[in-house]
């Protein structure tokens, strides 16, 4: 009798449901959309029931479409992007939308919390970053500060994870992986006690959770909703890194893995390291064992569909669904470094390898010779230069060889871009199969060992295949060298120019 598990993937823009097997292979796939609202200029906000009924009729659309048995479904898990903040009163009633993680609402606040603590440097070195107004704590600072209407009724403060188990189960938990996004302790696992010095009120966080936990079954109205069986078990799951890293095989000690979607991260699994560094986080990975160094790019794949929609429209409509495949070509024929333009990638900001919430894009070095078609590589590969800049701060910080890692997400099934990545950081690495699902893989894998079925998180190497290698082509070793100090420059040169062009106008004082 086959036996499955359901597993959401909740990215940026949609929800990805993926039924998979007890041996790791994918049955089936559903994915439903979910807008995003852009209230104010720094702001990023989707409302949480949309998230729900994404999940309800993801799920719902695999049971039926495919003739699936809900008895044969023993466990429902989510791998969530991090970062959420979704304050609910005690009945559950979501109070405000989702402050998501790319908003950055809340530069004031953390400029006020790192001023309190001894100001910005004497917190840099205590917490090895400082904190912008894109972290969680900020936020719920704005919101206590900003929204005290809201903030009195507020019973707990929920992420993605929590709302979705929370629907599933009427049980309000925060995963440990989840919860260092905000603040925890990566020794003692629990609560970071320094988080009520800056005004969190604590006892708005909820208990915490495992990722293999079962926290709970499905509760009817919820099961009828999903078209799955009541009580199916429910894990405690894990933000999309951590399903990710597990997904790609690379959950040991010292391996890494970048993922390519609408934004894109480097992430090294690690026991030791927990230092934040160069805009790199140390977070808890969905191992409690290990800790996960995971540097996040905020706009990658989101670039790449921007560059499409505005420059390609027509190409968009002739080819349909190959017009990747088009500009593949058409980056072909441009040679490598795009006749020395350049395009930083940071649309909505940056996180790593610098962190900024009023840093933006900049063509540089556009002239006559310059088309639309260089304009492409550009973009394609100014995410290469951001993913080995991030490589060169991995193994400078944390010693790591960053060598022979894999890549995953949508944008690994780009063959130029994949060649683009490999010439500009000079790494041999793998595309791992069926990449676009690797989160959702990596999150089915945590509900086996929750059942009992696997044995541990090393046990993921078993169930991850590798489609394709890539390795540097050493003719374009010179030009990309240069271009990626040209790179490193242009934030250096225009950090102050960005502050000042959008500091305000980001921290809503000016509209």
């Amino acid at each position: 009798m086959a036996k499955y598990i359901m597993a959401h993937d909740m990215g940026t823009s949609s929800d990805k449901a993926v039924l998979v097997d007890f041996g790791g292979n994918i049955i089936a796939t559903a994915v439903e959309p979910y807008p995003t609202f852009y209230p104010n200029p720094a702001w990023v906000e989707q409302n949480p029931e949309d998230y729900w009924q994404a999940v309800c009729k993801a799920s719902s659309r695999i049971v039926n479409e495919n003739g699936i048995n809900a008895e044969d479904v023993k466990g429902v898990v989510f791998s969530t992007q991090a970062q959420g903040i979704i304050p609910v009163d005690e009945t559950g009633k979501v109070l405000y939308n989702n402050i998501t993680w790319v908003d950055g609402r809340a530069e004031k606040q953390a400029q006020s919390i790192m001023k309190k603590l001894g100001g910005k440097k004497i917190f840099t070195l205590a917490a090895g970053t400082p904190i912008m107004g894109k972290d969680c704590i900020p936020k719920i600072v704005w919101l206590k500060e900003e929204r005290p209407d809201i903030y009195k009724q507020i019973y707990k403060i929920l992420d993605v994870n929590g709302y979705l188990k929370y629907k599933c189960t009427g049980k309000m938990v925060t995963e440990l992986s989840g919860a260092s996004s905000y603040g925890l302790d990566l020794k003692k696992k629990e609560w970071l006690g320094v988080m009520k010095l800056t005004g969190v009120d604590m006892e708005k966080l909820p208990p915490l959770v495992l990722s293999t936990d079962i926290i709970g079954g499905l509760l009817p109205e919820a099961a009828e909703a999903m078209a799955l069986r009541p009580e199916t078990p429910v894990f405690g799951g894990c933000d999309d890194v951590q399903a990710a890293a597990v997904g790609s095989g690379m959950c040991g000690d010292g391996d890494l893995h970048i993922y390519l979607g609408t934004s894109a991260w480097v992430a090294a699994a690690s026991k030791t390291a927990d230092k934040f560094m160069h805009g790199a986080a140390a977070i808890q990975s969905a191992d409690k064992k290990m800790n996960l160094i995971a540097g996040i790019t905020e706009s990658a794949g989101a670039n790449i569909q921007w560059l499409c929609d505005e420059f390609f429209a027509r190409e968009k409509e002739e080819y349909g669904d190959r017009i990747y495949q088009y500009m593949d070509e058409v980056i072909g024929t441009i040679p490598p470094g795009s006749d020395h333009l350049v395009c930083t990638p940071w649309m909505l900001g940056e996180r790593c390898p610098v962190s900024s919430t009023t840093t933006r894009a900049t063509l540089f070095n556009i002239n006559m010779v310059h088309t639309r078609e260089h304009l492409m590589r550009a973009v394609y590969e100014g995410i290469g230069y951001n993913l080995r800049w991030i490589l060169e701060n991995y193994k400078q910080d944390y010693g790591f060889t960053c060598d022979n890692f894999r890549i995953i997400g949508g944008g690994a099934l780009d063959d130029g871009w994949m060649q683009i990545i490999a010439d500009i950081t000079g790494k041999h690495f793998a595309v791992v199969k069926d990449p676009r699902n690797a989160g959702a893989v990596g999150v089915a894998v945590v509900a086996l060992i929750g059942l009992g079925e696997l044995s541990g998180f090393e046990a993921a190497k078993d169930f991850v295949q590798i489609e394709k290698r890539y390795k540097p082509n050493p003719e374009n070793k010179a030009i990309y060298d240069d271009l990626f100090r040209d790179y490193k420059n242009i934030y250096k040169s225009l950090e102050k120019a960005y502050i000042i062009a959008n500091g305000r106008r980001f921290t809503g004082e000016e509209q």
